[in-house]
C-alpha cells in the first residue's frame, strides 16, 4: 500500500484531486475569494520527522503546525506545513501564495483576516506589497471571534480535527507524504461541503431526500 501511495504521490494524484474538487466547488457554488482567513493549528508529531518542531503548547514535545487558509465561507484553499516551534507570521506569504491556483478567478480586491499573532509592521508591509486589505486583531485587545470574519477558519480546523485522527496526532515523517494526505483530506471536506450546500440550490438524479 505504501508503494502504491508513493507512486500516486509522484504522479500528482492527490494534488490533482484537491485542485479538481476546489475548481468544481467554485463552478457550482462559487468560492468567496474576496475575504480570506489565515490561521495556524498545532498537532502532535510523536514520531518526529522532516517538519516537526518542539511545541510551545505541549511541554516541548514534537509537533507540526498547519498554516491554513480558507475563503469567506471556510472552504480550505491551501495549507503550509511547518514545525510547531515556528511563528505564524513568516508563513503568511507562502500560505497566501496558494491563491495562485485560482489566478483567473481572483477578485480585484482581497481582504485578509488575521488574529493578533500577525499584528506587526512586517505583516502589513507584506499585505500592502500583495495589494491586499487587512483586518488584524490588535494585540492585547480581546474581541470575541464570532464578532469577526475569522470564525470560519476555526470551524474549518475543527473539520480536520474531528474528521481525521491524522490532524490530532501525525505519525508520518516525510513532508511529501504529509502534504499528500492533507490534500486528500481537503478534497473529502470540500466534497462534503459541496453536497451539503448544493442540496438547497441544485438538483441531480441521486440527490438525497434529506439534507446530509
Amino acid at each position: 500500500m505504501r508503494t502504491r501511495r508513493n507512486e500516486w504521490i509522484a504522479a500528482g494524484v492527490f494534488a490533482g484531486l484537491e485542485q479538481i474538487v476546489l475548481e468544481t466547488y467554485d463552478r457550482v457554488m462559487g468560492l468567496d475569494l474576496a475575504d480570506i482567513t489565515v490561521d495556524g493549528q498545532i498537532t502532535k508529531a510523536p514520531c518526529g520527522g522532516e517538519v516537526a518542531g518542539k511545541s510551545p503548547i505541549d511541554r516541548g514535545k514534537l509537533g507540526i503546525k498547519w498554516s491554513r487558509m480558507t475563503d469567506g465561507r471556510g472552504i480550505p484553499l491551501g495549507c503550509v506545513v511547518t514545525g510547531a516551534n515556528r511563528h505564524d507570521s513568516p508563513f503568511l506569504r507562502p500560505t497566501l501564495a496558494k491563491l495562485g491556483r485560482f489566478e483567473l478567478a481572483l477578485p480585484d480586491q482581497i481582504t485578509v483576516h488575521l488574529d493578533a499573532g500577525y499584528d506587526s509592521t512586517v505583516t502589513r508591509k507584506l499585505l500592502t506589497e500583495l495589494g491586499c486589505e487587512w483586518r488584524i486583531q490588535p494585540k492585547g485587545v480581546v474581541i470575541p471571534i464570532n464578532h469577526t470574519r475569522r470564525w470560519v477558519v476555526e470551524r474549518t480546523n475543527s473539520w480536520y480535527s474531528r474528521g481525521f485522527n491524522f490532524t490530532l496526532s501525525c505519525t508520518e515523517r516525510r513532508a511529501v507524504v504529509i502534504n499528500a494526505l492533507l490534500a486528500l483530506m481537503t478534497a473529502i471536506i470540500v466534497i462534503r461541503r459541496l453536497i451539503r450546500e448544493a442540496w438547497t440550490s441544485q438538483r441531480w438524479d441521486t440527490r438525497p431526500a434529506r439534507r446530509p
